[in-house]
């Protein structure tokens, strides 16, 4: 069958979104309908499904033990600790039930979700690291979320194989750092992001194999610059020392000069590394990749963000990893193939709106079931009577589809409702990428958590902070420091926040000025580093007669993370190449 493009309406937000012919070439290999919601609803739909960071205090229903949780007492689950959560002494199947063919099915999927049991948080091989969700093999770390192999690493987001660093975020191989927002294979590096082999240098934006640099953008192979601008061994040095480091005051305005300076200079019109036919931005090593984001060895997918170990024929998939084929409408999994409709699911195969099994064949609408296959709601069925009821179900979805509050519409192929999200808005991090007011988010019809009162008193205002690390002491960490944005600001503001100690020994040893924000403002600030998670098309702004095109301007078109309203010179690949390298 040959397909066309289609012109859509967003049944969420009413905008026009297109299908493309491809895509439906797809969803044939999938056998699902095409979707009803724009790419972008459907991205922050399937964010309302992760809590990285707001942790609750309460009780495991098993073994009665004081345990974090990202699940608010408030909401109708039951948790129990990991432990319990992975061992034998509860068995899924005994939550099963019969297909209710009077029902919507999502109203029966919720009904599943309250009575099954949850794990607290998501931590495999921690160690004296409580505090942190989403990982694997953590050592003494402290508010890490997401990532695997790190040891005290603190206040960061999606980290790999780093160590000794505090405040980075979707970073690789780092060590000593701070600061930091998608760099690799850094160490000693402050303040900077988009780098590579970079180190013992501050404030840098898109260098590689750089050293002893200080205020720079784009450079390559280079030492011993400041502001881009060469000096000798001896004249960096003295720029250092006499520079005040460790002030505050100092470090706000070379940010200042920083954001200056990135304005002056060419930007590649996508960081796209060793890959063909790809489009979007922070891409490696993707073949036939379209219109995704912070995702690595990928192939014949689209609409993807942060899926870093062998994708491929995936589409509108979020935080999976290792390797997954024919996915679609997944949110952070693990492995498995031929799934669709997924929350947190490891290994599983022909699967379809499950949440949090392990290691599945052929299963539909479960809840935390491990090892097993021919499941429909937990109950378990043979081959033949699997086999015989899902076209009658997948049927019944479309005869009697599930409408939510606002009205929309939800058949089979479309992913959960967000009625059905464990999490407040602001909870989740819907929140980091798609920001709302509580009224914006209560229009809409989700719901929010209202700050709990404070029961601890500030005992030092941000105006107060000494603005160089030398004049502060020690007894530091006994102060609860006023965050500068004070709960007013749409990012999770903790309003006040604390040092711990080794966070006061790295300031110290490394003469950083201490921050003014709370961990998860600071987080904040670094996403705000990263480009849209859109596209527009564009034209090279290259004028350059020294380059391949001549004395006429470039005339290269290209799909950019750039809005056309930015200040910032986009340059494509070829002239990009030639300007800086």
């Amino acid at each position: 069958m040959e397909y066309k493009n289609e012109n859509q309406i967003c049944q969420n937000c009413k905008k026009d979104f297109i299908i493309e012919k491809d895509d439906f070439s797809f969803y044939e290999k999938m056998k699902v309908p095409a979707p009803t919601f724009c790419p972008d609803c459907r991205f922050q739909r399937r964010l309302l499904f992760r809590n990285n960071r707001v942790f609750y205090r309460r009780e495991c229903a098993m073994c009665k033990k004081s345990i974090l949780s990202v699940y608010n007492k408030e909401r109708p689950y039951v948790v129990y600790c990991r432990e319990c959560w992975l061992s034998d002494k509860w068995e899924p199947l005994d939550y099963g039930r019969e297909y209710d063919f009077s029902i919507p099915f999502f109203s029966q999927f919720r009904s599943l979700q309250s009575k099954v049991p949850r794990a607290n948080l998501y931590q495999t091989n921690f160690v004296s690291s409580e505090y942190c969700n989403y990982g694997l093999d953590f050592k003494e770390c402290y508010l890490l979320f997401g990532g695997y192999d790190n040891e005290r690493v603190y206040f960061a987001n999606q980290i790999l194989n780093s160590r000794d660093s505090l405040d980075i975020a979707f970073s690789k191989k780092v060590e000593f750092s701070y600061e930091t927002f998608e760099c690799q294979q850094t160490n000693k590096l402050f303040f900077s992001h988009h780098c590579i082999d970079c180190m013992d240098s501050y404030y840098l934006t898109d260098c590689r194999n750089c050293m002893n640099c200080f205020d720079c953008v784009g450079l390559v192979n280079k030492q011993y610059y400041v502001f881009n601008q060469p000096l000798t061994k001896e004249k960096y040095q003295e720029f250092i020392k006499s520079n005040n480091i460790g002030s505050f005051k100092s470090h706000q305005e070379f940010l200042r000069k920083l954001q200056e300076l990135e304005l002056t200079m060419p930007h590649r019109f996508a960081r796209i590394y060793k890959s063909t036919n790809s489009d979007g931005d922070d891409l490696l090593e993707a073949r036939n990749t379209h219109n995704s984001f912070n995702s690595q060895l990928t192939e014949d997918s689209k609409y993807l963000f942060y899926c870093v170990n062998n994708a491929k024929d995936c589409y509108d998939t979020s935080f999976q990893g290792f390797k997954s084929e024919l996915v679609y409408e997944v949110a952070h999994g693990f492995g498995g193939s031929n799934q669709a409709f997924g929350v947190r699911n490891y290994f599983n195969q022909n699967a379809r709106y499950n949440e949090e099994c392990h290691d599945c064949l052929n299963i539909f609408g479960c809840e935390g079931l491990r090892k097993k296959q021919y499941c429909i709601l937990n109950k378990q069925y043979t081959k033949e009577e699997y086999e015989k009821l899902l076209p009658k179900i997948i049927k019944q979805m479309d005869d009697m589809p599930y409408v939510d509050q606002k009205g929309k519409i939800y058949k089979y192929g479309e992913f959960f409702p967000s009625d059905l999200s464990p999490f407040a808005y602001n909870e989740t991090i819907a929140q980091e990428y798609f920001p709302l007011t509580k009224e914006e988010a209560q229009k809409r019809n989700y719901t929010w958590k209202y700050l709990e009162e404070r029961n601890y008193q500030i005992t030092l205002k941000t105006k107060d902070i000494p603005d160089h690390i030398k004049g502060v002491r020690e007894d530091i960490i006994n102060q609860i420091i006023e965050c500068e944005h004070n709960g007013k600001c749409m990012e999770q503001c903790t309003e006040a926040f604390k040092i711990v100690p080794e966070e006061i020994k790295f300031y110290k040893r490394m003469s950083l000025p201490l921050p003014r924000l709370c961990p998860n403002c600071r987080h904040y600030q670094r996403l705000k580093l990263r480009n849209p998670l859109k596209l527009w098309d564009r034209q090279c702004m290259c004028d350059k007669e020294n380059h391949f095109h001549g004395k006429d301007k470039c005339k290269i078109e290209f799909k950019t993370s750039y809005s056309p309203e930015r200040l910032e010179i986009v340059y494509c690949e070829k002239c990009y190449q030639q300007e800086i390298y």
